[in-house]
């Protein structure tokens, strides 16, 4: 899986194989005649005032979309492709006569055109700009914070679906993904219906996803299939603010379905179109117009603000540490090496060095939400060449786990205020990747030390050297045992052998072949590791010596523990790994805005 904005990186050219596919997907931007697929772009199918049947925009269009659909393994009839060519010839709409090329300006008078396409927006002054409508969220439509009915409003949204009868026209206006409203125009007596068709061949002359000012009376209405469901816009004007391509990559109705309907719908003589993960990537600002897709993006905002919030009520200060650094701040993991100035480089696999600086700075405690590179080779699910990394550090007074009552805390405020802050978001996400709320206890830490976690897994018949680390299937395994047996789905998995972790960890001082230190499970999946850190300089250098970690480009840091400092301890936890398992995505790359991987 990978976006076109990789081989850029790369500094090559687009495979040839992936430009024949792309431009063999491209015509299945309209929907073929069939009433199997809804148009709207939510979670949910059109209003249920709108009527039966769409045409495409075009022959060519309707032709490409059956050739899409049998590459992606569907299998439309020859009958409903010569349904569509036919139609789309007889509708194919002449939009000659509407206004182009409008100056903002000339919509608010009394002379305005009932539709038209703006010039490319460009208001000379900001006097003018002041004088131009001002535009209503979507969202607030038929609430109490919004207009009063029989209000007449402006908005601008996404022209997500259109149906056309004769001069009846019905068209879902989207906003920023996740909001829909309905907008109608019907015949009238006082024009004999001239409004009305002008109406409709604006509106058939349009792309979906095309953006559009629109102004239009509120009034009372049930729509079931839109998320403003109690009020309908009465078109009065409509103008396109950017018009889309004639051809989209795919359908946002095509995407926005959940697996299992589109699993269920295989069974029938009209099954749904797949929309494949690379095609999505390739074209992922399109993709995160999805609104499950665009949930999860505001979810991980907030799993981010949380973060900083819950931290910096407890008094840590926020760190941005450097990203070109001389060694190597991870043991274990490859790094991404570059040139700097004759000397060389490396970017940093994690802030750990800079946050343990800061804290021999004496800052009371730190944090920092920043960008992570692994040169690793992994072709995963959960594995990524670049996150964004959750880190803290902070004094110890005794004993390491105050960190971990603090890690703790920290994810059960995340875990609590997704929940109550997010609820329209995982109602969205929840209807296209069915999930439930994790079991996160609120009482305390759930740990489980090491040695009772190679007991839990010997009585599950699994035999593996008790001083490796654990594999990915092993992980899994013992998180449903801890779940099982602990009711959690969030726990501590404490004491690792100090071989398997880095340099700076600090091991236990009566068995040290362990170490003061734990990974943060979570859904069978680690999140994030931590543990107490060598603060003595002699110490310190003698892990590196034990582990074959070259000292001398770290010495800046081992000097920094030579004028005192505290004991301490902190952890990195992964922000899209948390988002992809609390909402249980199948793909962490559903977690990110643009994807970097192997």
């Amino acid at each position: 899986l990978h976006v076109a904005t990789h081989w850029h990186l790369r500094g090559g050219a687009r495979p040839s194989h992936v430009s024949q596919r792309l431009s063999s997907s491209m015509a299945a931007s309209m929907p073929l005649l069939s009433p199997s697929l809804p148009l709207c772009a939510g979670p949910t199918c059109g209003p249920t005032r709108s009527v039966a049947g769409v045409a495409a925009t075009a022959a060519a269009a309707a032709a490409g979309a059956v050739a899409s659909r049998r590459r992606l393994g569907t299998h439309p009839t020859a009958a409903c492709t010569r349904r569509a060519t036919a139609t789309a010839a007889a509708v194919a709409p002449a939009a000659s006569d509407v206004p182009s090329k409008l100056n903002p300006e000339e919509v608010l008078g009394s002379e305005s055109p009932l539709v038209g396409f703006y010039d490319v927006v460009r208001v000379a002054e900001a006097e003018a700009a002041a004088k131009l409508p001002r535009f209503v969220p979507v969202a607030s439509l038929g609430t109490d914070a919004g207009p009063a009915v029989a209000s007449q409003v402006w908005v601008r949204a996404r022209v997500a679906a259109v149906r056309v009868k004769g001069k009846s026209t019905f068209v879902v206006l989207r906003q920023h993904s996740l909001h829909t409203v309905q907008a109608v125009k019907f015949k009238s007596k006082e024009d004999g219906g001239e409004s009305a068709t002008a109406v409709a061949k604006f509106f058939k002359s349009l792309p979906l996803e095309s953006l559009v000012d629109l102004r239009g009376v509120m009034v009372e209405a049930k729509v079931s299939g839109c998320t403003q469901s109690t009020v309908e816009l009465q078109i009065e004007r409509a103008f396109c603010v950017s018009k889309a391509s004639d051809q989209l990559p795919f359908l946002l109705a095509d995407a926005s379905r959940a697996e299992a309907d589109i699993e269920a719908s295989l069974s029938t003589d009209r099954p749904y179109v797949r929309v494949l993960p690379d095609l999505r990537l390739d074209s992922r600002w399109l993709d995160i117009r999805v609104p499950a897709h665009n949930a999860i993006l505001r979810v991980q905002s907030a799993v981010s603000r949380l973060f900083r919030e819950a931290l910096t009520k407890r008094g840590f200060v926020e760190i941005h540490s450097p990203k070109l650094i001389a060694g190597e701040s991870e043991g274990g993991a490859e790094v991404f090496r570059t040139d700097y100035f004759g000397q060389q480089a490396t970017l940093a696999q994690s802030p750990q060095i800079y946050k343990q600086m800061a804290l021999s700075a004496d800052l009371p405690g730190v944090f920092e939400v920043g960008p992570v590179f692994r040169a690793e080779n992994s072709n995963t699910n959960r594995h990524l060449c670049e996150f964004t990394g959750l880190d803290l550090e902070m004094p110890i007074d005794w004993h390491y786990s105050e960190v971990i009552d603090v890690v703790h805390e920290t994810l059960v405020h995340i875990c609590q205020g997704v929940e109550a802050e997010c609820a329209a978001e995982l109602a969205t996400i929840r209807a296209m990747y069915p999930s439930e709320p994790p079991l996160v206890p609120s009482d305390g830490p759930c740990i489980v030390s090491w040695p009772d976690a190679m007991q839990l897994l010997a009585e599950q018949g699994i035999e593996r050297d008790p001083m490796a680390d654990l594999s990915t299937e092993e992980e899994r395994k013992l998180g449903a045992i801890v779940r099982e047996r602990r009711g959690a789905d969030l726990f501590f998995l404490d004491r690792y052998p100090s071989a398997v972790r880095p340099f700076y960890t600090m091991p236990c001082r009566e068995e040290p072949e362990y170490s003061n230190s734990y990974d943060c499970i979570f859904r069978g999946q680690e999140i994030g590791s931590g543990a107490q850190r060598c603060h003595d300089p002699a110490l310190l250098e003698a892990r590196c010596a034990a582990l074959g970690v070259p000292s001398e480009p770290l010495r800046a840091y081992i000097d920094s523990f030579r004028h005192g400092v505290s004991p301490h301890g902190g952890v990195g936890l992964g922000l899209e790994r948390i988002v992809q398992l609390y909402l249980g995505l199948d793909n962490i790359r559903k977690a990110v805005m643009f994807t970097r991987d192997p």
